[in-house]
């Protein structure tokens, strides 16, 4: 088992690869490393289509996450795209990583985005078992899938509200505060914990083995806290908003969505 797993992952990894070094290439010419993202979030579609395409197991047990992995890599790919991030200008985190490359931004940038590409492939541990392994019970992955499905629905609405909000002209140099970003500063960071709960949850059902979606789970909460997600996000909108958003982080939860506190 462990053999098929380690083989499984080497496959995504070597996808998510291919998938990068053409992104890569392309930034060469745009000069615009957001499209990473877009590779990172879209890989996990063909991942999952790879993965059911060499299942060993009973499509009854693995078509429900298969296509709750799809819907959510093309709603979050297609998102990142409509907000801008495979065209200029380049976000303001890769700015700053390319200022402080200088000359080595090229090569320093292709790590970067092979590095994602192999946690793409470490990620995707947490919906491998299913293609592997039979159910051995039917509550985790009904659970599971709710779990999943309801992440995505509030990670689409809270992308939805910002995106509807940064295209005001009116809102230029404001902090969002409507929706669910008056109750947690990165709704759409939590929802997106909530589909990774999901892909755990759902593993329950093959046994022992299910528990490896418990490790891709915790990868995603460190990275959201400790490395890509809410410290570049919040120093970046220190910069452009300053005391508004440090206003903000005093009254409004951090991840958790929460009732916020008065002004």
């Amino acid at each position: 088992m462990i053999a098929e797993i380690a083989v499984r992952i080497a496959q995504a990894w070597a996808l998510a690869a291919a998938i990068q070094l053409v992104l890569w290439l392309v930034q060469q010419r745009t000069k615009n490393a957001g499209i990473v993202d877009v590779g990172w979030a879209l890989s996990f579609a063909p991942i999952a289509v790879l993965f059911a395409w060499g299942s060993t197991s009973c499509a009854c047990g693995w078509a429900v996450l298969c296509a709750v992995v799809i819907a959510w890599s093309l709603r979050l790919g297609g998102y990142l795209i409509s907000r801008g991030a495979a065209s200029p200008p380049e976000e303001g985190r890769y700015v700053a990583l390319r200022a402080k490359w200088g000359a080595n931004a090229s090569q320093n940038f292709f790590i970067f985005f092979q590095a994602q590409a192999a946690l793409t492939g470490i990620l995707s541990a947490a919906f491998i078992v299913p293609f592997l392994l039979e159910p051995a019970a039917a509550w985790p992955r009904a659970l599971g899938a709710t779990i999943a499905i309801l992440g995505i629905l509030g990670e689409a609405v809270a992308d939805y509200q910002l995106l509807r909000f940064k295209r005001d002209p009116a809102n230029k140099g404001k902090v969002c505060e409507v929706g669910l970003w008056a109750w947690s500063r990165h709704p759409n960071y939590f929802f997106e914990w909530c589909v990774w709960i999901g892909y755990a949850v759902y593993g329950w059902a093959f046994g022992a083995w299910g528990l490896l979606g418990l490790v891709p789970q915790a990868i995603i909460v460190g990275s959201i806290f400790g490395v890509t997600g809410i410290p570049p996000t919040e120093a970046q909108a220190i910069r452009s908003r300053g005391d508004a958003y440090r206003d903000y982080q005093k009254r409004v939860s951090k991840f958790v969505p929460w009732p916020p506190k008065p002004s």
